[in-house]
């Protein structure tokens, strides 16, 4: 069975960073697409990154230049490292293993952006 556990979450003041892990088992992810997304309250589940296979990263618009994805293939591990965080930026944070016949979530973990 497929799991995926984030860890790294936690509360930051606003213009501080945080970096978010996401470790997988049940499979390789070395062949899949690792994504992060968000869910603020009230709010539709977003992507923040994502990382495919072939090493192409996609970034949201309103993370550009702040975050970045990573991944270890050998540690089966997918990392987001956060930035010049805003209180905007306040979510569940997720990770995701999408590609063929494969499509698995995380339980997620909090990010809050506070003073």
């Amino acid at each position: 069975q497929v799991q995926l556990v984030e860890s790294g979450g936690g509360l930051v003041q606003p213009g501080g960073s945080l970096k978010l892990s996401c470790t997988t088992s049940g499979t390789s992810i070395s062949i899949y697409t690792m994504g992060w997304y968000r869910q603020a309250p009230g709010k539709q589940r977003e992507l923040v990154a994502a990382f495919a296979s072939g090493g192409i990263r996609n970034y949201a618009d309103s993370v550009k230049g702040r975050f970045t994805i990573s991944r270890d293939n050998a540690k089966n591990t997918a990392y987001l490292q956060m930035n010049s965080l805003k209180p905007e930026d306040t979510a569940v944070y997720y990770c995701r293993i999408s590609g063929w016949s494969i499509n698995y979530w995380g339980q997620g973990t909090q990010v809050t952006v506070s003073s």
